[in-house]
């Protein structure tokens, strides 16, 4: 079983309490430590480095947003999934301009968030049709190429990942095992020089590949 190295950031003790009573019972997350503002989060992330960072975003001192993006300056590996009450789509987009895989919405329930969370961790968080044709035009263009250093497979991977399907959706559409599609999303993500399928799914557009 993967483990993973989890720090949580929060203001308010309460919530953060919520979060330990939620990853208690799930071994695979371990819980490394504990911020109450951005500045915080950036000091502790520096000292120990944790696989995945949950992050509020309204905080003192310093908010989440500002830390992700220094975060994610000096440690590109670090995952960090935004935390919020607000399920407006402009806290989404700000999340993922400043590096964060996703977001989590606080209120929904608890098996349900720890689904989500794993997701995260292991990088399987499908991306909605929606939101990918909003990336495209949120996100910087990157200048078009002529040529794809992906293979045909590896190509089929990527513009499922970019309509929205699950490593799951993906192995049944393709006949393939989940296995062999976390194997190609490696291999494209290596190839392409890229962190999540985040990027995956604007670079998809960006390039034209999509059919």
């Amino acid at each position: 079983m993967d483990t993973f190295r989890l720090l949580v950031v929060d203001d308010h003790p309460h919530a953060r309490e919520a979060i330990r009573d939620i990853l208690v019972e799930h071994e695979e997350f371990i819980i490394i430590g504990e911020a109450k503002n951005g500045k915080e989060a950036i000091q502790f992330a520096q000292e120990w480095l944790p696989d995945l960072i949950l992050m509020d975003i309204k905080m003192p001192v310093m908010d989440g947003l500002e830390a992700t993006k220094v975060i994610k300056r000096q440690f590109p590996a670090v995952k960090i999934v935004m935390m919020t009450v607000s399920d407006d789509i402009t806290d989404l987009f700000d999340a993922l301009k400043k590096g964060a895989q996703g977001y989590l919405l606080k209120n929904i329930q608890s098996d349900e968030w720890i689904e989500y969370l794993r997701a995260f961790a292991l990088d399987e968080v499908p991306m909605s049709k929606e939101i990918a044709f909003r990336i495209l035009n949120e996100f910087p263009q990157k200048k078009a190429t002529q040529e794809t250093p992906l293979s045909v497979r590896e190509l089929e991977v990527l513009q499922l990942v970019a309509k929205g399907m699950s490593n799951r959706d993906i192995s049944t559409h393709l006949y393939i095992s989940e296995h062999t599609v976390k194997s190609h999303l490696k291999n494209i993500l290596g190839k392409l020089h890229l962190e999540n399928r985040v990027q995956l799914t604007s670079y998809a557009y960006e390039q034209g590949l999509m059919n």
